[in-house]
């Protein structure tokens, strides 16, 4: 497969302490990777470098053959989108954030393509008009989802997305993920602590003291 993104000999370092070292790692359009390693050892550090949310201290992040520094920001965040463990939903209603990608793009919100992916993970379109403050937690981690993938970024950068949410809600995302890899083409990485996620991974890669180690 083609190579997508790749890091070459990334360090991030704040002050003194060097909270990456010489990461090196190449993404393959389409791979979906599972990364694990205890907590406090870079890993959500790595997805935000990745993500560009942080710049890196030195080294080399590619994505499609360029450097990300040469992206604009904006666009580049399109197409490397970054999911955060703890969901941040705005406005009053669903309606209101599943209707923002389209508005920053100056787009009609497309209401049959926006039902069709709520469906998708076993949410009703009646949902739409649903008050933000009446979502329970695995509600909220889908629409939030949802509202990063209306538009399909060609890498997904999920941040513990299923943490604290119970197995049904569970076995929702992580189906709706394998369609968003296996048929959408979407390359996927993943950050998790859970046990059976780890086990099923089809590439593991994990992270300790700031190193990777890929396939562990």
């Amino acid at each position: 497969m083609a190579t997508l993104m790749s890091l070459q000999a990334v360090n991030y370092q704040v002050g003194d302490k060097l909270i990456l070292k010489d990461i090196n790692l190449t993404v393959p359009a389409g791979a979906h990777y599972t990364i694990t390693g205890p907590s406090g050892s870079g890993k959500s550090t790595l997805l935000r470098l990745m993500a560009a949310m942080i710049s890196k201290t030195s080294g080399e992040l590619i994505f499609e053959g360029r450097p990300i520094e040469r992206y604009d920001p904006i666009m580049y965040r399109r197409q490397v989108s970054y999911c955060f463990q703890q969901p941040t939903l705005f406005g009053a209603t669903v309606a209101d954030n599943l209707a923002f990608p389209y508005q920053i793009r100056k787009l009609p919100m497309d209401k049959a393509h926006v039902i069709a992916a709520l469906a998708y993970v076993g949410l009703p379109s009646t949902m739409l008009s649903q008050k933000i403050e009446a979502l329970s937690g695995g509600e909220r981690q889908r629409v939030a989802l949802i509202r990063n993938i209306l538009f399909l970024p060609r890498i997904l950068l999920l941040d513990e997305v299923t943490a604290g949410l119970d197995s049904d809600n569970k076995a929702i995302i992580h189906q709706w993920l394998r369609h968003l890899n296996q048929e959408r083409q979407v390359t996927t990485l993943m950050i998790t602590h859970d046990t059976t996620e780890i086990n099923t991974a089809d590439q593991l890669l994990r992270v300790v003291d700031g190193r990777l180690e890929v396939g562990a």
